[in-house]
C-alpha cells in the first residue's frame, strides 16, 4: 500500500496557489481513478482505493503546510505504511514550472512541509515528487510568491503536467524515477 500525500494549505484562500500543487495533483488522481470522495481523518482528507492494481491512500493534510507531519504520521501508522512507501507530492522552488524530480530521502531544502513530515516520521527516507513552480526574482518574495495563484498561462502548463502524472501514475507508483523520466517535456 502506498500513502500518496499531496501538500498544500486548506481553505478557499489557498486554492490553486503554487504552494497547493500537491493538493491539485491528488484531486486530479482521485477524480481520474474514480476514488471515493474525501473523508476527514488524521487531521486531513483521505480517499482510499486502487490505482492500476496498487492499493493507495490519498492524503491531503488540513493542518496547514508547516504542520503536515501531524497528518502524515498518524495516517502512516494507522495503515501500517513504512516511510519508504510514502510518496509526498510538493511544490519545488528550485525547478522550472512543471519540471518534475523524484527522490527518496535527503534534506528539506527549506520546505517546512517536508521538515514537519521528517520530524514526525523520525526519518527523511520517504519518497518525494518535486513539482517545479519556479522561483521569484527576489528571494525576499518567496512567502508571497508561493501563496499566489498561477497565471492563466502557468495554470495551463500545470494542468498539462498534472494530466501526464495522472495518466502515468500506475507505472510511476511501481518505478517512479524511470517513469517520470519518460514523461515528455512541456511545450
Amino acid at each position: 500500500m502506498i500513502l500518496l500525500t499531496g501538500l498544500g494549505n486548506p481553505g478557499v484562500t489557498y486554492e490553486e496557489t503554487r504552494h497547493n500543487v500537491g493538493f491539485m495533483v491528488l484531486e486530479a488522481v482521485r477524480q481520474h481513478y474514480d476514488l471515493p470522495g474525501w473523508t476527514g481523518k488524521f487531521k486531513g482528507l483521505v480517499s482510499k482505493g486502487k490505482v492500476g492494481g496498487v492499493d493507495v491512500v490519498l492524503l491531503q493534510p488540513q493542518t496547514f503546510m508547516n504542520l503536515s507531519g501531524q497528518s502524515v504520521q498518524p495516517a502512516a501508522a494507522f495503515y501500517k505504511i513504512e516511510a519508504k512507501d510514502i510518496l509526498v507530492v510538493h511544490d519545488e522552488l528550485d525547478l522550472e514550472l512543471g519540471q518534475l524530480r523524484w527522490k527518496i530521502g535527503g534534506g528539506d531544502a527549506g520546505h517546512n512541509g517536508l521538515k514537519s513530515i521528517t520530524e514526525t516520521l523520525g526519518t527523511p527516507n520517504y519518497q518525494r515528487l518535486r513539482f517545479g513552480i519556479d522561483r521569484p526574482v527576489h528571494k525576499a518574495q518567496v512567502s508571497d510568491y508561493v501563496l499566489h495563484k498561477f497565471s492563466a498561462e502557468e495554470r495551463e502548463r500545470v494542468e498539462a503536467r498534472i494530466g501526464q502524472i495522472v495518466n502515468a501514475l500506475p507505472k510511476i507508483l511501481l518505478n517512479p524515477q524511470a517513469e517520470l523520466a519518460k514523461l515528455p517535456a512541456l511545450a
